[in-house]
């Protein structure tokens, strides 16, 4: 009797380059209900007829904006609706977990969207799994991230004259487990941008942002960095690209 083959998830990746917030939130929209759709219509349909599914990781830069998660305070945005148009930053309530962050130049934003049925459903292993994709790929830079208790996303601890830094911040949403949203990785981000809102709502004097740029005292190759992300996605999520 012949036996099934087990093939790995298959994940199309695009670089969507510079883009506009509520451009690339629009296609993860489009891109999320694609593979509910799907699954649930495989669910009717006999094992010879069930389409694959292709998965998607979207990486891209945003013009300055903030966002503010489902679970965040609008008083940690410290600009009025007037600052922001005039420093020509726009502003978004969005579905995804967490506070209010910030995304700009210099940043790379990775969107997976994974069917995650198809991978594990666990939302805990997911988020800790996108912290293990930095974590590596901060090492192969040299430097050693870490993850703090009670919060998301990947830090760098603390030194004798340096507070613990947050490198890279994480929130997601998921429906039907579906993934959306994802990871802002500073790069060679102008971190000046914080300073007008209370990151992830976070306010210990004893924490701060940072930058790849800044840990290693130079302008990083963004390109090279996501060529890195890209491998330990794979590595990690166990998928082949498509």
């Amino acid at each position: 009797m012949a036996t099934e083959v087990q093939t790995k998830p298959r994940v199309r990746y695009r670089d969507l380059g510079i883009i506009p917030y509520r451009e690339a939130w629009d296609l993860q929209t489009e891109l999320h209900r694609d593979l509910v759709e799907r699954k649930l219509a495989n669910r009717k349909r006999p094992p010879g007829e069930v389409e694959a599914q292709v998965h998607h990781l979207l990486f891209c830069t945003h013009p300055h904006v903030y966002t503010l998660g489902k679970s965040g305070s609008l008083e940690h945005l410290l600009l009025k609706e007037e600052e922001l148009r005039a420093r020509g930053i726009e502003f978004f309530k969005i579905n995804r977990g967490g506070d209010i962050t910030y995304h700009g130049p210099g940043q790379v934003v990775g969107y997976p969207i994974f069917d995650l049925d198809e991978f594990f459903t666990d939302v805990h292993r997911y988020v800790r799994t996108l912290e293990e994709v930095i974590i590596r790929t901060l090492a192969d830079y040299g430097l050693e991230g870490i993850r703090i208790p009670g919060y998301t996303g990947v830090w760098l601890d603390g030194t004798d004259v340096l507070p613990q830094r947050k490198i890279c911040a994480i929130g997601v949403h998921l429906s039907r487990w579906v993934t959306m949203h994802g990871f802002a990785f500073n790069l060679n981000t102008d971190l000046t941008y914080f300073g007008h809102i209370i990151p992830c709502g976070i306010s210990d004097e004893h924490k701060a942002v940072t930058s790849l740029a800044l840990e290693l005292g130079r302008e990083v190759d963004e390109k090279e960095v996501k060529e890195v992300l890209k491998r330990h996605f794979a590595e990690l999520f166990g998928f082949e690209w498509f």
